[in-house]
Parts: C-alpha cells; sequence; structure tokens
C-alpha cells in the first residue's frame, strides 16, 4: 500500500491564494480549505489504520519499589 500524500504544504498555499479566478481563458474555482483538510484526516487515519498496531501500544506498567 502506498504512503498517503502530505497535503499540509498544499492546504497551506491554499489558504494564502484566492478561491475563484477568472480570465479571458476562463475560470478556475479550487477546492475549499476545508474540505482539503477533511481529506487529510481521512488519509491519515486510513494511513493509520493500515497498521493495527501504530494506533495502539501495550506497555507493562511496574510502580516503583514493587518487585
Amino acid at each position: 500500500m502506498s504512503a498517503a500524500p502530505d497535503l499540509s504544504s498544499q492546504i497551506q498555499s491554499l489558504a494564502n491564494s484566492p478561491a475563484e479566478v477568472s480570465g479571458d481563458a476562463g475560470s478556475v474555482k479550487q477546492r475549499s480549505v476545508s474540505e482539503l483538510i477533511e481529506a487529510d484526516r481521512y488519509l491519515a487515519s486510513k494511513a493509520a489504520m493500515a497498521n493495527p498496531l501504530k494506533g495502539l501500544r501495550f506497555a507493562k506498567i511496574k510502580p516503583p519499589g514493587s518487585v
């Protein structure tokens, strides 16, 4: 399975750019920043679920002074 793409740089660049641009050749409308954030969260959760032990770690805790 391929690694999920990191959308954080794309989200940051879209936050600084206009949402819609029109000119002589036509107009272009980009996805909203909230949609990209949701997509980034989805891909991160999907990548975390790919390995069942990454999200859950087991540790044996012993209090100090115990044998």
